[in-house]
């Protein structure tokens, strides 16, 4: 008979391995992420098109008995030019099963396009959501904006800077909060590729969302893990700095040892134990709901 040691070891070696491919953001890492929801208390409504592309898809996970909850909508992360929704139904599954309403677009990417064609994309499906949220028995009047890496960079221009959901026909005062993961709030262009994405004629004061922190913008959750050598966490802690200087409401958590795929690793049943991200993130939008409807008493 294996001890119950042997059996606990194994299972923290596997779960750190698992962290380990889910760093590396491979084919296998996935696969790995995914699997353990395949089945599950939600419905998963597959390639709704949203615009004429290819990739102007979504998908969307329903909780099995739906309350007119807010409505998460997740952007992947990929550098703006890697990334497919397939690949991040472990998030869509862990906020259903947990009641809330969840969607995650695919949006056209380099070098189809560039800066800002994929927050345009963004835009559009928001407005998507907004008409369908009671089809899933989500609420359209609540919907928060969420994403990782690029889509957290994504996520933000469309939560702070409202020129594009207001051009997409998104109704005002419907984004109720935002989430950001391990997001580059103040990106610099570094690379040749990055410099070809975000060109001329935009400058930073058109793509960094810190730039557009002002006294509107929603109710904010940040989450980054302190040994990010992707994407620096002082991105995290400008956009915080920036939005307390205008009144908002943030919360900030910076994770000790962890890097940037711990974020949204943890998300997964695999890497769950990495950081508490998911119950930060269940406990932000349980204040939301609670907030827009104080007599349900959640």
């Amino acid at each position: 008979m294996v001890s119950n040691r042997v059996w606990r070891g194994a299972a923290v070696f596997f779960a750190v391995a698992c962290a380990a491919i889910l760093e590396s953001c491979s084919g296998f890492c996935f696969f790995v992420a995914n699997a353990p929801n395949t089945f599950g208390s939600f419905h998963r409504t597959s390639d709704q098109p949203y615009g004429g592309d290819a990739r102007q898809q979504l998908d969307v996970y329903a909780p099995r008995r739906p309350s007119h909850r807010p409505v998460v909508i997740f952007f992947y992360g990929g550098t703006w030019s890697t990334g497919k929704k397939s690949d991040y139904a472990f998030v869509g599954a862990a906020l259903a099963e947990r009641g809330y309403v969840t969607v995650i677009p695919d949006y056209r990417l380099y070098p189809e396009v560039r800066f800002p064609g994929f927050v345009e994309d963004g835009a559009r499906a928001v407005a998507w959501v907004q008409q369908h949220a009671r089809d899933f028995g989500g609420d359209p009047d609540c919907l928060v904006l969420m994403g990782h890496s690029a889509g957290a960079h994504l996520a933000a221009l469309l939560a702070l800077n409202p020129s594009y959901l207001a051009a997409a026909g998104v109704r005002p005062h419907s984004i109720a909060g935002f989430i950001g993961l391990s997001g580059p709030y103040a990106l610099v262009p570094d690379t040749d590729t990055l410099r070809t994405i975000f060109a001329a004629p935009y400058s930073p004061s058109d793509w960094q969302p810190v730039r557009f922190a002002d006294r509107t913008s929603p109710p904010t959750l940040l989450l980054h893990g302190a040994d990010d050598k992707v994407v620096y966490s002082a991105h995290t802690e400008k956009l915080r700095d920036a939005l307390l200087a205008q009144g908002v409401a943030v919360e900030t958590h910076l994770y000790p040892g962890r890097g940037h795929a711990d974020t949204i690793g943890s998300f997964s049943v695999v890497a769950r134990y990495r950081t508490p991200a998911l119950k930060q993130t269940l406990e932000f939008l349980g204040r939301i709901d609670a907030r827009v409807r104080p007599s349900a008493g959640e």
